[in-house]
């Protein structure tokens, strides 16, 4: 065999393992957390305000709660789900926002999968954030976003991040909003 023809074979086994191997899910995951963005964060004129905070939900001993728990305190929302890698690449930072401010803000890691697979995956993982799960039809005082939307309220109501996309969540810019946020 020749040595480019070895070379482009290996190549493409390279690539092709992207496609059918956990190394490729796991690579995928890692280009995601390589290529995420700080949030934006929203123009003081620009933000919204929530006039409704009754919004039932289920913790993650499938107990309903209300998101009036959150009403002046400091709010994040994400919502995700186990089986898709942008969610994924994100619940790494959800979990250091979650040990750093985890007592100081109320935390929403919203899914509307079923208890069992999430509850996998979170052992599989280490995470040790709350999970919330989101009651289908169940009518809300935000938008609810497609996976990995996420939303940073402060204690006013007011929307101070909406985020569309994966974010980089652990970044000094992220953890100085917080603080001015948490000590208002």
């Amino acid at each position: 065999m020749k040595r480019q023809t070895f070379f482009t074979l290996l190549i493409m086994a390279f690539v092709l393992s992207f496609f059918v191997t956990p190394l490729g899910d796991y690579s995928k995951i890692m280009l995601n957390r390589v290529f995420a963005t700080s949030p934006t964060i929203i123009k003081l004129d620009k933000r919204g305000k929530i006039a409704n905070y009754d919004w039932k939900l289920k913790d993650g001993n499938w107990k309903f709660i209300n998101f009036n728990e959150a009403k002046g305190k400091v709010a994040f929302v994400t919502f995700w789900t186990s089986w898709h890698m942008p969610s994924q690449a994100q619940l790494k930072d959800i979990q250091y926002l979650f040990d750093t401010y985890g007592d100081k803000m109320k935390f929403y890691v919203i899914t509307n999968e079923e208890r069992a697979p999430v509850e996998l995956f979170m052992s599989e993982q280490g995470y040790s954030f709350p999970v919330t799960y989101q009651i289908i039809g169940e009518p809300s005082p935000i938008s609810l976003l497609k996976p990995p939307g996420s939303y940073v309220i402060d204690k006013t109501g007011t929307i101070v991040i909406h985020q569309n996309a994966i974010a980089d969540w652990s970044n000094d810019k992220v953890n100085k909003l917080l603080n001015e946020l948490i000590s208002e």
